[in-house]
Order: C-alpha cells, then structure tokens, then sequence
C-alpha cells in the first residue's frame, strides 16, 4: 500500500504498427514524463495517473517523427502531454485489466489495459502492460492507408515509493 512514483528514465511505452498499406512495420517509443501509482487498501480506491510528453515520440526515422510529431497527427505544439488516469484493477479475472481514460489531443476515450505482471517491494512497484489503441478514435484520421488505423503498445514501468 502506498504512493509510488513513476520512474521517467527506467519506465518507457514502446508502439507497434505498420505502414504503407500494412506492408511495413513500425516500431517506437515515447517517453512517460511524471506520474504516480496510489495502491490502497480498499483495492478499488487504488489510481494510475500518468502523463506522456508527445514530443517524445520516435520510431526511428527522423521525417516520419518529425510528421507524426506536426499538427496534422499529435500537433505537439498546441498538445504537448498525452494523459491517462486509470482506476483499480480488476480482480479475480484473468488477465487482469486496468481499466482508464486516455486523452490525446484533448480527445478523451476508455482505455483498458492488460496487466501481464505487477510485483512490489517495501520501496519498488514493477509493471507491464499491454493496450491497443485506435489512433482513430482520437481524431488522428491522416494518413489513412498509409499509417496504420491500430498501434499496439507494451507499457514497462518502474515507480519508487514516495516517502
């Protein structure tokens, strides 16, 4: 039980989509900028909070992140964070999910995520995650055929307990 913070340099959200039709792959990151892990006793008072710079996106190629990055996808300029506040997970069903809200482009929709493992210590919280997201949904509708609709994403987080 506690409030753990999130770890930017040791936690890190990696994307998978494709390209040009589906026929090529892509793969990325972005960056978590702060965020916190309430676990409380009630489990279902326990909270996610996590805030995700958009300028940090990179997937390797440096025009592709530069358009991705540009108004007509993220528009990083006027949306600089990306948000996501999730509630309790569930339990006693498998996988567990970790059910919140994901705000982008100040676009707010559901988002569940599937918890593969969550271990804790007196002092650390670990957890991985996994999440698909329709980029669509969000209102990021450029590109279409050539940018994929989906991206799969495979959370890893570190977060210390804040004393």
């Amino acid at each position: 039980m506690g409030d753990y913070l999130i770890d930017p340099g040791r936690s890190t959200i990696r994307f998978r989509t494709r390209a040009l039709f589906g026929l090529l792959p892509v793969r990325g990151t972005f960056m978590i900028g702060r965020g916190t892990i309430s676990v409380r006793d009630p489990l279902e008072e326990s909270s996610v909070v996590v805030e995700i710079p958009t300028d940090t996106f990179t997937s390797g190629l440096r025009m592709r992140d530069r358009h991705v990055r540009a108004a007509d996808f993220l528009d990083v300029h006027s949306h600089p964070t990306m948000s996501f506040r999730g509630g309790p997970p569930d339990q006693g069903q498998a996988p567990t999910a970790l059910h919140g809200h994901l705000t982008v482009r100040e676009v707010g929709r559901p988002l569940s995520l599937t918890l593969l493992s969550v271990t804790s210590t007196d002092t650390l919280l670990t957890a991985d995650a996994t999440a698909r997201i329709d980029r669509y949904a969000f209102g990021l509708t450029k590109g279409r055929g050539m940018a994929a609709r989906h991206l799969r994403i495979a959370i890893q987080i570190v977060a210390t307990r804040d004393t």
